[in-house]
């Protein structure tokens, strides 16, 4: 058990310890009759081992209401931050999708939702850009723009979060 960390081994103690005294052991042939019927200290110790995540690897993050409402506010405001600042706006889509993709609480249709609606916004500006070089564009497409890029991103988020809440 020297491999498995200290906070683990101590519960790994605490629930042997449990075991023996649910079983009403009183002497110490009893303890280790107990103890011999969870079979050899070493295929326990490498059972509880194989739990464990492997090192090197990060633990998963956690699931909060917290993170579900930031991966979806970031994804909601990716679309008008990418037309106010394309730096900020790309760096909210990025750490958006990654809190998307690195999170369990999604399925991964809503995660597919997710990315495709975030997304969306700077393919649409791409092609826009393109375009829009060869000719003006105006005050309509511009509004076009403007309302497709505040409801689309809006929209995938509004899905998130309601697929958190089921």
């Amino acid at each position: 058990t020297a491999e498995l960390p200290a906070e683990r081994r101590a519960e790994l103690l605490a629930d042997l310890r449990e075991h023996v005294e649910a079983s009403g052991a009183r002497d110490d042939d009893q303890v280790r009759e107990v103890l011999a019927g969870l079979g050899e200290p070493r295929t326990v110790a490498a059972s509880a081992l194989s739990e464990e995540t492997p090192s090197g690897l990060p633990h998963p993050a956690p699931v909060t209401p917290g993170r579900a409402r930031l991966t979806a506010i970031l994804l909601g405001f990716s679309g008008p931050l990418l037309l106010a600042s394309s730096v900020v706006g790309t760096i909210a889509l990025i750490a958006g999708l990654a809190l998307l993709w690195g999170a369990p609480q999604w399925e991964t249709r809503h995660k597919v939702i997710g990315t495709a609606t975030a997304v969306a916004v700077p393919v649409l500006v791409f092609v826009g850009a393109l375009l829009g070089a060869g000719s003006r564009i105006g005050p309509i497409e511009l509004l076009l723009l403007l309302a497709f890029s505040l409801g689309v991103p809006a929209i995938g988020a509004t899905v998130l979060l309601r697929a958190v809440r089921r």
